[in-house]
């Protein structure tokens, strides 16, 4: 099954205007499988949501985690039980801090690499990197900044780095501060079971870089070994708020190092793709009615042929 993750959350322990009592109500309402919880720089919010998840008898799972907020750009961590002193931080430096949080079990990712802040504020990401493998994944779309401006620039961004070579996992959030509505907006998705460990599946989907990220269907790709061919097929979640547009066409965007490659899904039965045509590294996102980012639908997980 398919688990709808919320990764970029914040409270009044930092700066939001939700407490953390609503923020599950919040995500509750919306049918959210897990959320994360990463306010600015405290994890003072953990101890309250756990208390209040057992009490109240929410099966819904929070992931723990926070938001490292600092002049240089902001590091969302996950499955962050322990605060990780960052006073020291490097502008040419970073891996030192992610790698510190690694080393307690905690998924390290950039958010809203190109965000400028409001009103003003340093919200991008200014550090410089000399090993990108410390990066577990980059938040593509961070669902309230503007679209051209920011979350194109770090999709693009990402698959930059991911056609260079660098294996990096997508992710997607609300950076939710206040009573947002979630309809028509990008999530993180990843595979999981019934009532298994949410820790645990997060951490082997950013490890194996199996993230999707959609504002509704899922777009699944099968490798036919025997036949040498490529089959995607779209899949619903019903994610609340997703309206797809009717006698409108999906299209599959196949990007390589070669180039882009596109393919008409017109009555959304599986469409097969022989493997001689594609590149080794391939990037399939899904658009209906055309491939301008406005129309993006969602993002599957990164192929290696």
């Amino acid at each position: 099954m398919y688990k709808r993750l919320e990764l970029h959350n914040h409270t009044t322990e930092s700066d939001s205007n939700l407490t953390v009592q609503e923020l599950i109500h919040l995500m509750q309402a919306d049918h959210v499988d897990a959320f994360a919880l990463t306010d600015h720089n405290t994890i003072s919010g953990h101890i309250k949501a756990q208390a209040l998840l057992k009490e109240q008898n929410i099966a819904m799972s929070c992931i723990y985690g926070m938001e490292y907020t600092t002049y240089y750009g902001h590091i969302l961590c996950l499955n962050l039980k322990e605060y990780v002193p960052w006073e020291n931080i490097n502008r040419h430096k970073p891996e030192r801090l992610f790698l510190a949080t690694k080393a307690k079990g905690a998924i390290a990712g950039i958010a809203h690499p190109f965000s400028c802040g409001y009103p003003i504020a340093t919200c991008g990401f200014e550090m410089t990197f000399t090993d990108y493998s410390c990066i577990d994944f980059i938040e593509v779309f961070n669902n309230p900044e503007p679209l051209y401006e920011v979350n194109e620039r770090g999709l693009l961004w990402w698959e930059d780095l991911v056609l260079g070579g660098y294996p990096i996992a997508a992710s997607s959030g609300m950076d939710l501060h206040g009573h947002n509505s979630m309809h028509h907006q990008f999530a993180t998705f990843i595979e999981g079971i019934p009532e298994g460990n949410i820790e645990e599946e997060l951490a082997t989907a950013f490890q194996s870089k199996r993230t999707w990220i959609s504002k509704g269907p899922i777009l699944e790709a099968h490798i036919n070994e025997s036949t040498k061919a490529l089959t995607f097929s779209i899949v619903a979640t019903n994610k609340p708020g997703y309206q797809e547009q009717p006698h409108t066409p999906y299209v599959l965007s196949l990007r390589t190092q070669k180039g882009t490659l596109s393919f008409n899904f017109n009555d959304k039965a599986p469409l097969t793709i022989s493997l001689q045509d594609l590149d080794s590294i391939i990037i399939p996102k899904l658009y209906q009615g055309s491939t301008d980012i406005m129309n993006l639908v969602a993002i599957a997980p990164v192929i290696y042929l």
